[in-house]
């Protein structure tokens, strides 16, 4: 019965991510082997393939403003999927350190408390990611389609003459004009592209649910520690033994936690420097959208702001809580029985009170502390210069 228990409980935490990233070549518990790395191969060069068609439509000049806007949107996307394909493969040890923990603190655990605090992590992490995972698809499978069905509505003598312009999911017209690409194989072209848009898009936010959901847990590890320092009982046999167990376990958790602010470091970096531009720019073009009236460009920079706004949010969220979790440990052993506890316990416990006064934090470059102060900074800067813009455009 237990293990069932357990199977189920992993099952309930790990199986939505393991749908998305296997598939990318990047879940921690797989066999690494010839047939993960060409998967990854694969996503990677879907991820490439987002940046280098669109490059080729600015180069040849065969856009226009807001066409410009949606390809540096999405190059910045395809260049984010890649490094963090690329970067969680390289170093995927640190994933697979806490997803292997992740396994064995399901397997054993036996308290029905402990249990529920996993599994509230792990619903908190279904709750942020799948919503987010869903809307990314369907806006993918949306942007695919409705070129295939213009196409499908259009006159068909004017489809097949030559001065027809047509539009793809992603900006290629004249980059596939310039391969020689057979415009009767349009719709083939159009499936292929919603395809590498799809795979694009779990290489980005993919690899964010990845490593939002292990975060989570380890947090959730965090808290349940919390609560045994808590409720540390001072009258049962072996005291000094039962109290080291926990230190040990406090040490293990900050060695899981180092692993992951060390490995989303530089990433995290490139993320908000990203990110931080992008939301400028397409706040110029809903501005600029705005003046004009134009409903359609209002629409598709409201969701892809909301989209950006969503995922630095994500990543603010999971510093600060990380952040808390960590300096709370602090706390906990203060509202324990430490007084009563014998005179060389006790010295540990200013050793635990002297952790817990610079926690792990998620940070970017090493330098820019991800939480909710940071988001908010970002959030301000960004509105003060669409402020400057839209006094400049006479709004």
């Amino acid at each position: 019965m237990a293990s069932e228990r357990w199977k189920d409980d992993i099952a309930y935490a790990m199986t939505p991510y393991k749908l998305v990233t296997w598939p990318i070549g990047v879940w921690p518990l797989q066999v690494y082997n010839i047939y993960s790395l060409l998967r990854c191969t694969l996503a990677i060069c879907s991820a490439c393939l987002v940046v280098i068609l669109p490059s080729m439509e600015l180069y040849m000049g065969c856009t226009d403003v807001e066409k410009n806007i949606n390809c540096m949107m999405i190059i910045c996307c395809g260049l984010l999927g890649a490094l963090k394909t690329t970067w969680f493969r390289i170093y995927a040890n640190s994933l697979i350190d806490n997803y292997d923990s992740a396994l064995n603190d399901y397997m054993t655990i036996e308290n029905t408390k402990e249990r529920d605090i996993m599994r509230k992590h792990a619903f908190i992490g279904r709750l942020l990611c799948c919503p987010l995972l869903t809307f990314t698809y369907l806006n993918c499978l949306a942007y695919g389609l409705t070129p295939l069905l213009t196409f499908n509505q259009g006159n068909q003598i004017n489809i097949s003459s030559e001065d027809t312009i047509l539009e793809h999911a992603i900006p290629s017209r004249c980059a596939l004009e310039y391969l020689n690409f057979p415009r009767s194989m349009f719709k083939i072209s159009c499936v292929i592209e919603t395809v590498v848009m799809i795979l694009s898009s779990t290489t980005n936010l993919g690899n964010d649910a990845l490593f939002i959901n292990i975060t989570l847990h380890v947090c959730g590890q965090v808290n349940i520690l919390r609560v045994n320092f808590i409720n540390f009982d001072i009258t049962s046999p072996q005291i000094c033994d039962r109290f080291n167990a926990l230190i040990q376990r406090h040490r293990y958790l900050i060695m899981l936690a180092r692993e992951l602010a060390n490995l989303i470091s530089f990433v995290l970096l490139i993320e908000l420097f990203i990110i931080s531009i992008l939301l400028c720019i397409m706040g110029f073009q809903l501005i600029f959208a705005l003046k004009i009236n134009d409903t359609v460009m209002v629409g598709k920079s409201l969701m892809v702001l909301s989209l950006f706004l969503l995922q630095l949010t994500l990543y603010s969220f999971i510093g600060n809580y990380l952040k808390s979790e960590m300096e709370e440990i602090g706390l906990s052993i203060y509202q324990s029985a430490w007084y009563s506890f014998p005179r060389k316990l006790a010295r540990n416990v200013i050793f635990i009170l002297m952790q817990s006064k610079s926690p792990v934090t998620l940070q970017a470059g090493n330098f820019i502390v991800v939480n909710l102060s940071t988001y908010v900074n970002i959030l301000r800067t960004s509105f003060s210069y669409l402020s400057v813009l839209r006094v400049m455009m006479g709004m």
